[in-house]
């Protein structure tokens, strides 16, 4: 069976983080293991106010030791790092064992409008672990900080920065713009190989109920490299992977709600 792994906070709500990979994961029929970086609460007594507790060094080397060294993994994404040192040890896991399907969501916190609320971060993911990317799925403020262009709000803008992106590494970018481009009536995104652009669109899905939506489609993209699917392959079938979760998205409380990742199976394009 093909193992893959997930470098990622926990969501202690279940909808994001490394929650929604593993989930993903078991929909494709890969066994998934998670290395946690942190454990990200949300209190119902404060108006669901997130607070996220960093995982020590050790304990998460220990975890890549056990995953990487002690079982072995086809593929690999990671998510929120959170940390220099998270970021530090999944680039070295990720040369030291040889990991060519790695897939890079740079979660990014925004401190507020186009500001980044730890940028120095930012530019150690984008140093450390855009030149290992097989694929990088940042949306539209994530793909502004990796950029650097200040307003990613079209189409053109968006194939610039990937562009650029591509040029700081990354071998494959997928740019998503979704529900954020404005004026658009379908959900558009960017694929580009260093070649090729590629618009892949999609039926644009009205729900609030978004939760997690960024970390299963980088999770499928993974899922799909280990399955054997080419880049952009892989990224198409997750576009379809994550419209079938949002129509099927539903609330957890007033506050959040997420996708439904199990709901493509009677549309499922492969076995088991």
């Amino acid at each position: 069976m093909t193992k893959v792994i997930t470098i990622a906070g926990s969501d202690a709500s279940g909808g994001a983080g490394l929650e929604a990979d593993l989930k993903t994961f078991a929909e494709y029929g890969l066994y998934g293991m998670a290395a946690v970086t942190a454990i990200a609460t949300m209190d119902p007594d404060n108006g669901w106010a997130h607070s996220v507790f960093p995982v020590d060094e050790g304990a998460l080397r220990s975890q890549l030791v056990t995953a990487f060294k002690g079982v072995g993994a086809g593929a690999a994404k990671s998510g929120m790092l959170g940390t220099f040192y998270a970021v530090d040890l999944t680039a070295a896991f990720i040369k030291t064992y040889g990991i060519q399907h790695y897939v890079l969501d740079p979660v990014m916190v925004c401190k507020g409008a186009d500001e980044a609320l730890n940028p120095e971060l930012n530019a150690n993911v984008a140093d450390k672990l855009l030149p290992l990317a097989e694929v990088v799925t940042p949306n539209l403020f994530e793909t502004s900080q990796l950029s650097g262009i200040r307003d990613v709000s079209s189409i053109e803008k968006m194939k610039e920065a990937a562009r650029i992106i591509h040029g700081k590494g990354a071998r494959n970018v997928f740019v998503k713009g979704g529900a954020k481009l404005p004026n658009q009536s379908k959900a558009l995104d960017i694929f580009f190989d260093g070649k090729n652009f590629e618009l892949l669109e999609g039926d644009l899905v009205s729900t609030r109920w978004t939760h997690g939506a960024g970390c299963t489609t980088s999770a499928a993209i993974c899922a799909g490299l280990a399955r054997g699917l080419s880049p952009l392959e892989a990224t198409v079938l997750a576009k379809k992977f994550i419209t079938s979760s949002l129509k099927n998205s539903f609330a957890l409380n007033s506050w959040v709600g997420p996708g439904n990742p199990s709901a493509w199976r009677k549309d499922r394009l492969f076995g088991a």
